[in-house]
């Protein structure tokens, strides 16, 4: 059988990983680092986002990691073996203790795996890597079997998602002890020292770290959203890196002989939501600003109106400053084993006749939605399509705010239409699909960033029966089938694929990754 472009090679329906970690080399050194968007917990299974995992992945330890370039490796798992189709046997690394000096148990484990379903209030719930599995059992000190109610060969794509805590230190912490620092302990390379809401997380070396001794004695993770603060702050040698480079800069960094620049073509798409569900919307009206008695938005029409009105490649060359890839389909190039789909092309005429066939000639109202701290220039890109909407005779108006609140929002259904971003962290096509595309579902864990209240059964249909494939070639020919369907439909209106980049100092060398996490263990003192 053919492996996963991502994932761990299947053999029989059996697959066994069993890699070994590069420890890396130890400098009595400080770290200072300067990251685009703030997190909102440092709980590590309150919230699916991005700037979250990526402090997490300081403290915290899963079974599995993912490598820079989205290769699963093991982790507190030495190796996973699938002992039948719907049985997975986890065998834990030996030596492995936590930062109080206790040891990892299963009872961790399986406590760990348990929390995310209990955190009813989540606003991005990690329920979608954990709901697979519908049993848990403890076979001795270092092994467990997981087990699925169907066949699911992609457990080990998920898992990487999952950090393990200590059940004993965070058992009765709620996700405001936490924050607090009450509980906080893992298993990872470095120690939580502080954490000052909207600032700043300060982290200590892990001496006992199983995976050797981390680089760094000590890191500070500043949080600083404005574009040219977070770039002066490098250059004035307040802080030693920077992420999310802005566009504006490149240039200037480029040229600078004292930083280093590293950029890499992230799996992250950036789209456009839209309701595509509720008989009546909130932010959208007649030109007049009169209510609506229906929701355009749930015509397919419409919603491809829309995305034909989208000149990706203008933003890409006039907000973008060329750093990301146009797209009007939502699963990255890199992730399709196969032909692309078509790709919308910008078509003002045939937008209008559509426009027209949908009953709204003379278009309508609307609000666009979006993030101002997030995602390189994400506001310039609201701006952007607000106008190039307007050419098609939508009055659009826009309305941006930090990330923290507008994900809250979001989630709770507060918009109509608006702009986000999903990376495929599992580093497989079919998380895209159960996150953002497959209809809400609790109890499988699905739909739930699905902001669009977009719902095809038969994407779902598809969707579930790949998920049991275990040859990889035949999987991925059938997600993309359900993906195809979803795209032709309007399901989310994508933008672009975006290049995420860093800069350093001097003499620091920059691990990039595909997907966009800013870690301390990336970062290296040059030889």
């Amino acid at each position: 059988m053919r492996a996963p472009r991502f994932g761990i090679p299947m053999a029989a329906a059996v697959a066994t990983l069993a890699l070994g970690l590069l420890a890396t080399p130890a400098l009595a050194q400080d770290l200072r680092l300067a990251v685009s968007s703030p997190i909102s917990s440092v709980d590590p299974h309150y919230q699916n986002l991005v700037p979250n995992l990526a402090v997490s992945q300081h403290i915290f330890d899963a079974l599995l990691v993912m490598s820079n370039d989205s290769k699963i490796r093991p982790a507190l798992a030495e190796s996973i073996t699938a002992l039948d189709p719907t049985t997975w046997e986890v065998k834990l690394r030996k030596g492995v203790r936590f930062h109080d000096g206790s040891d990892l148990t299963a009872e961790d484990v399986v406590w760990s795996l348990d929390r995310p379903a209990t955190l009813t209030k989540s606003p991005a719930p990690f329920t979608i890597y954990t709901r697979a599995i519908v049993e848990k059992k403890i076979i001795d000190a270092s092994t467990i079997h997981l087990i699925t109610k169907t066949p699911y060969p992609l457990l080990p794509n998920d898992l990487p998602q999952v950090f393990i805590m200590s059940k004993k230190a965070a058992e009765k912490a709620t996700t405001e002890d936490l924050n607090q620092g009450t509980g906080m302990i893992g298993t990872g390379p470095y120690k939580l020292v502080k954490y000052a809401p909207g600032d700043n997380v300060e982290f200590a070396r892990f001496d006992g770290y199983w995976g050797g001794k981390p680089s760094w004695d000590k890191v500070t993770y500043r949080f600083i959203g404005n574009d040219s603060s977070r770039v002066a702050a490098l250059l004035a040698g307040d802080v030693d890196a920077i992420d999310q480079v802005p566009t504006a800069d490149l240039a200037r960094i480029k040229a600078d002989a004292k930083l280093t620049f590293q950029s890499v073509p992230s799996l992250r798409v950036i789209y456009m939501y839209v309701d595509a569900g509720r008989e009546q919307t909130p932010f959208v009206t007649a030109k007049d600003g009169s209510p609506l008695t229906k929701n355009p938005l749930k015509d397919e029409r419409v919603r491809r109106a829309l995305s034909m009105a989208i000149n990706r490649e203008a933003i890409r060359d006039r907000v973008m400053e060329g750093m990301s890839f146009p797209s009007s389909q939502f699963i990255p190039p890199s992730l399709y084993d196969g032909d692309t789909p078509p790709q919308t092309a910008f078509d003002l005429d045939g937008a209008k006749k559509l426009l027209a066939a949908a009953g709204y000639a003379d278009g309508f109202g609307l609000t666009i939605h979006g993030p101002n701290n997030r995602f390189p220039n994400d506001a310039r890109i609201v701006e952007a399509i607000a106008q190039m909407f307007t050419r098609i005779g939508i009055a659009a108006k826009i309305e941006t705010m930090p990330m923290g609140p507008y994900a809250t929002r979001g989630a709770k259904g507060d918009f109509s239409f608006g702009l986000i971003g999903w990376g495929a962290q599992t580093g497989d096509i079919s998380s895209t699909l159960r996150g953002i595309i497959a209809c809400e579902n609790k109890e499988r864990g699905w739909g739930a960033f699905n902001w669009s209240r977009y719902c095809n059964p038969k994407v779902d249909d598809l969707l579930a029966k790949a998920l049991e494939i275990a040859d990889a070639t035949a999987r991925n020919a059938m997600l993309r089938e359900a993906a195809k369907l979803a795209a032709s439909e309007g399901a989310i209106l994508p933008v672009h694929f975006q290049l995420t980049s860093w800069a350093a100092r001097k003499g620091i060398v920059i691990e990039g990754r595909s997907d966009e996490r800013t870690l301390a263990m990336g970062l290296r003192v040059g030889l």
